[in-house]
């Protein structure tokens, strides 16, 4: 973690304040930065602090699946049925929405939130996309303290209750740390 700023920067981190990480790159060149962690680890409050300071654009992915399900695309009713169970949605079309939202901005520079979920949607967004992060923002978290934080939040959708919120922990906890330790070892978390 080159670039944060001091008062959010964990133990132990680099801190190189008021500064862009896209500086490191050449201009026009796209930054990708995915923020891991699990459900309710404050990726999305963290996210928009950073889009505020560093002018990012933030891609949400439970965002870009909640509005392919409202909009009544054809992919609605397999959304919401995932969503309900607990399940993740299958890869290709969460690779397919995120290249859609990633072409239709005019930013160069992504905070990916919640994406890549498992090593499939690794070699998915690898293969498709050509996608490699920058380098990965990891929020670690209790489980205890995800799941409250979930309950309190509650915003009324399909999986705002107990049972989803657990299933969904389990998933988190069986791939989404199996991404954490693959970008470890290419020393990019």
């Amino acid at each position: 973690m080159e670039t944060i700023e001091k008062d959010y920067a964990p133990q132990g981190a680099t801190v190189t304040p008021n500064k862009d990480p896209s500086e490191r790159k050449p201009k026009g060149h796209t930054i990708i930065i995915c923020v891991s962690g699990g459900l309710g680890s404050g990726k999305s409050t963290q996210c928009a602090k950073i889009v505020s300071h560093f002018g990012f654009c933030h891609l949400n992915v439970g965002d870009l699946l909640e509005a392919e399900a409202e909009a009544g695309s054809e992919y609605s009713k397999m959304i919401k049925d995932f969503k309900k169970e607990g399940r993740l949605v299958p890869f290709d079309l969460v690779v397919k929405l995120l290249q859609q939202a990633m072409q239709m901005s005019r930013n160069k520079k992504f905070l990916v939130d919640g994406f890549p979920w498992n090593v499939e949607n690794i070699a998915a967004a690898e293969r498709i996309m050509k996608f490699e992060p920058d380098f990965v923002l990891f929020l670690d978290c209790s489980e205890g303290e995800m799941t409250r934080r979930l309950l309190n939040k509650n915003q009324g959708r399909v999986d705002d209750n107990i049972d989803t919120i657990q299933k969904r922990l389990q998933v988190y906890f069986e791939c989404t740390i199996l991404v954490v330790n693959y970008y470890s070892t290419k020393g990019k978390v």
